[in-house]
């Protein structure tokens, strides 16, 4: 089981980049737009890196949902090898069979 703090702290990253998804969007559209002039494009830059750090998604790290393990993590199921492990063997998991010989 991964600190309680650090599970928290990557949910308070995770709250924050929803909450300032729709304005680092438009700052960086018109950062990135040719039409517009060199000051207004560099004002939105300045203005990009005054946002708070954790509000960038690069932040957020990836963790199982059951134990806030950050490696060895599948995306596609959202838990780390050793969870899927334990899911698979006890056939938890629709599709994944613990193998045998």
């Amino acid at each position: 089981m991964a600190k309680k703090s650090s599970v928290e702290k990557n949910n308070r990253r995770r709250a924050m980049t929803k909450q300032f998804a729709g304005k680092r969007k438009r700052l960086k559209d018109l950062a990135l737009d040719q039409s517009k002039t060199n000051e207004e494009r560099f004002a939105a830059r300045i203005k990009l890196a005054e946002l708070p750090r954790n509000s960038a998604p690069s932040r957020i790290r990836n963790r199982c949902e059951l134990t806030g393990r950050s490696r060895g993590y599948y995306r596609k199921l959202k838990v780390c090898r050793n969870v899927l492990r334990e899911l698979a063997a006890v056939g938890m998991i629709p599709g994944i069979v613990k193998s045998s010989w």
